[in-house]
């Protein structure tokens, strides 16, 4: 049994009120924790980034407006952790003590962003040091990491695999604002680098994608790893 931690955007879980794959997901996360110790946290997608643009317009500083931002993964979490009943711990996690302790139950762990400034793939990465998991996987709408926006450039190169150093430098020049979006902030990606920890980066619009990566070892994504060891499938 291994130890895996999910950053799972939320708008992959949820694009708009009328559109959702939370009930998508669930056989996917059930069957992965079946065979592995299962964190999984959860993003604030479109939702969040309306509320920050709306808190923004008031004069909210960036501080305030990420608080907002977290309010909504939590939000996200709570109910994808209802949805999965009883397969998963039975309260969101706080903070990365919260999520460890919760952990030891055997069940799905689910928690959104705790702090200002970072994005949910650093709490993310922070809690796959925690935990000392042997995969980080980070579930987003693009099938891994490119050199350019594919959305904006189809032609972008795209990379299947990258040292840590080179994702730092990668994702260093971007910027980091509330509700930003990114390949991986700059924090997620350093403690990828310090931790050693690999990373899977993948298009998670198809939740089966996720499975096929860890359970069959077949996707589209980029690895990130200090070594070119067959990581998949676990």
């Amino acid at each position: 049994m291994k130890t895996l931690v999910i950053s799972l955007g939320g708008s992959i879980l949820i694009k708009t009120t009328q559109e959702n794959r939370i009930a998508a997901y669930l056989p996917v996360l059930k069957e992965i924790a079946a065979r592995h110790r299962l964190f999984v946290v959860v993003g604030g997608g479109g939702g969040a980034r309306t509320y920050i643009d709306v808190a923004r317009s008031l004069g909210l500083d960036e501080g305030t407006s990420d608080e907002i931002g977290i309010l909504v993964t939590r939000l996200n979490a709570t109910l994808l952790l209802g949805a999965l009943r009883d397969a998963a711990y039975p309260v969101v996690a706080m903070s990365h003590n919260e999520a460890k302790k919760y952990g030891e139950s055997g069940k799905i762990v689910v928690m959104g962003g705790i702090t200002p400034g970072q994005t949910t793939d650093a709490v993310a990465a922070v809690l796959a040091e925690r935990v000392q998991a042997d995969l980080f996987i980070n579930v987003t709408s693009v099938d891994g990491i490119f050199a350019e926006d594919p959305e904006e450039n189809p032609a972008a190169k795209h990379y299947s695999r990258l040292t840590p150093a080179a994702l730092v430098k990668i994702v260093s020049e971007k910027g980091l604002t509330a509700g930003s979006h990114t390949p991986l902030d700059i924090t997620a990606a350093r403690v990828v680098e310090r931790s050693h920890i690999p990373l899977v980066v993948l298009k998670g619009t198809d939740p089966e994608n996720l499975s096929r990566a860890i359970l069959d070892g077949k996707c589209t994504c980029t690895i990130i790893s200090e070594t070119k060891k067959k990581l998949l499938p676990l």
